[in-house]
């Protein structure tokens, strides 16, 4: 096994191959670099933080058409698409009461709403407008979205197996077998085996705090929702956007295991995955 860890997408993004006969170390670590160069990519073209990526370009001109390149196209894409799907419990456009609360950066003093909706985007050939002064940010797919970027860089370059993990975004491909383990309070849960999936993570609930930015908001209102404890949202799927996306879905229901949140994650080709806490 090689592996290799760099940090990215505010997190540490850990790359890993499989090491078989036809497999060199120098040929091993070229297919590494490439995909941290295109993680590197989809970051530097989605990050909300960056004052000059393209989601910052869109952001700042509401109401014009604002010219974007691939990565930003398909992600604005998904993030639409997964909001109407799921009547707006995944929303990409809160980012205006996420700078409001300090959890985002503020890169203008123009007047914006605190969120909106799917509507609110419109997407034309290689283009796209916001209708209102909503600001995008795409931290809940982009992620799980540059994941999926790295595993096909790694597939086109002939890698056999191994897996990309980007703090808990993570997807394994190909012949790999990997146990996954979930930070539970009191220590790691019972593993679960991961082949050809990707499994995301995210934390909800006690209320937005800036030191903790991967908080989801779920209130439509906007206001912190009281919650007896922070949980954890597993969400296993095909691949590592939708996992990402699918759990600020299932933030969005009070119980993980509701028959509603089921068949929704089902028709959205997702599944939630319940680890038991370690013994």
């Amino acid at each position: 096994m090689i592996r290799r860890a760099k940090p990215l997408l505010g997190t540490f993004v850990e790359v890993a191959l499989l090491a078989d006969e036809q497999l060199t170390q120098a040929d091993a670590h070229g297919m590494i670099d490439a995909a941290f160069t295109r993680i590197t990519g989809v970051h530097n073209e989605l990050s909300f933080h960056r004052p000059d990526s393209a989601l910052s370009r869109l952001n700042l001109n509401p109401c014009v058409w604002v010219p974007l390149e691939r990565d930003a196209m398909r992600v604005l894409r998904l993030a639409r698409a997964l909001g109407r799907l799921s009547n707006n419990r995944f929303n990409c456009t809160l980012g205006g009461e996420l700078v409001t609360r300090g959890v985002l950066p503020r890169h203008s003093q123009q007047e914006f709403l605190p969120r909106g909706e799917w509507q609110d985007i419109e997407l034309g050939h290689q283009s796209a407008r916001l209708k209102r002064p909503v600001l995008v940010t795409l931290d809940g797919i982009a992620k799980g979205y540059a994941v999926d970027m790295a595993v096909s860089s790694l597939r086109r370059q002939g890698a056999q197996g191994g897996w990309v993990n980007a703090g808990g975004d993570l997807r394994v491909f190909g012949c790999a077998m990997l146990p996954v383990h979930r930070r539970e309070r009191h220590g790691l849960s019972v593993a679960k085996s991961l082949n050809n999936q990707a499994l995301a993570s995210s934390r909800v609930g006690g209320g937005l705090d800036p030191m903790q930015p991967g908080l989801i908001v779920t209130h439509q209102d906007g206001s912190d929702k009281p919650e007896s404890h922070e949980r954890v949202i597993s969400i296993q799927a095909a691949s590592a956007w939708r996992a990402d996306g699918l759990t600020k879905v299932a933030a969005a229901f009070d119980d993980d295991k509701s028959d509603e949140l089921i068949a929704l994650l089902h028709r959205l080709k997702g599944q939630a995955v319940h680890f038991l806490d370690g013994i």
